[in-house]
C-alpha cells in the first residue's frame, strides 16, 4: 500500500477514534508495520501542516491522538462552552507527582510519603482520567496500584513519562537549617 493512502487512512482512523489509539492497534488497523506506524504519524502531521489545518497528531507515550492545534484551543472551548478547567490543588499536584515518579503505587504507599490521608485526593485523580487503576498488587488485602494516564500526558503537554523532569539530589536542595544560617548573618 502507498504511504499517501497509509496516511489517509490514519486520518480517517483518527479523527473517527476521538480518543488516543494504541500504536499495536494502528499497525494491526492500517495493516503496516510496528516500524512505520512513526513514519505514517510523521507524514500525517507534515501534511496537516503543508494544509494549514488547525488539526495536529499528538504521542501519547505509545499512543497517538488527533487534536486540535494549541492555536485554535481557545475558540473550540468557546464554541463547546466547555467550562474552565480548575486548577489543581497543591494536594493533587503533590499526589500526582508522587504516582508519575513511582507507579504503579497504593494509595498507602502515597499516604506514607506525604503523611496524610490521600483518598479523596486519588479518588478525584481517577475521576478527572489523571490516574486509572494498574491492578492489584499480591499483598495481604490485594491493594489497587495506582498510574498515571494518557490524558495526564496530555494535561502536562508531555510524550511519555520520561520526559518528566529529574529529581534534585538531595545535595543539591537547601535545608533550612542553611536558610536559618544565612539570615542569622544579616
Amino acid at each position: 500500500m502507498q504511504i499517501d493512502e497509509l496516511v489517509t487512512r490514519a486520518e480517517a482512523v483518527l479523527f473517527a477514534s476521538g480518543e488516543p489509539m494504541d500504536t499495536a492497534r494502528m499497525v494491526e488497523v492500517l495493516e503496516t508495520q510496528y516500524e512505520d506506524v512513526e513514519k505514517i504519524i510523521a507524514a500525517l502531521n507534515d501534511r496537516l501542516t503543508e494544509r494549514k489545518s488547525p488539526l495536529c497528531v499528538l504521542r501519547l507515550g505509545n499512543e497517538y491522538q488527533l487534536t486540535v492545534g494549541r492555536d485554535y484551543a481557545p475558540i473550540v472551548k468557546t464554541a463547546l462552552e466547555t467550562k474552565r478547567n480548575t486548577a489543581l490543588s497543591p494536594a493533587a499536584m503533590e499526589v500526582l507527582t508522587i504516582i508519575a515518579y513511582n507507579q504503579p503505587v497504593t494509595k498507602g504507599f502515597v499516604e506514607s510519603v506525604r503523611g496524610v490521608d490521600s483518598s479523596s485526593t486519588v479518588n478525584s485523580l481517577v475521576e478527572k482520567g489523571l490516574l486509572a487503576e494498574a491492578g492489584r498488587l499480591d499483598l495481604p488485602g490485594r491493594p489497587i496500584a495506582y498510574k498515571t494516564t494518557s490524558t495526564f500526558l496530555r494535561c502536562f503537554q508531555l510524550s511519555s513519562l520520561n520526559e518528566l523532569p529529574e529529581i534534585p539530589n538531595r545535595s543539591e536542595q537547601i535545608n533550612i537549617d542553611e536558610i536559618i544560617g544565612a539570615t542569622d548573618g544579616e
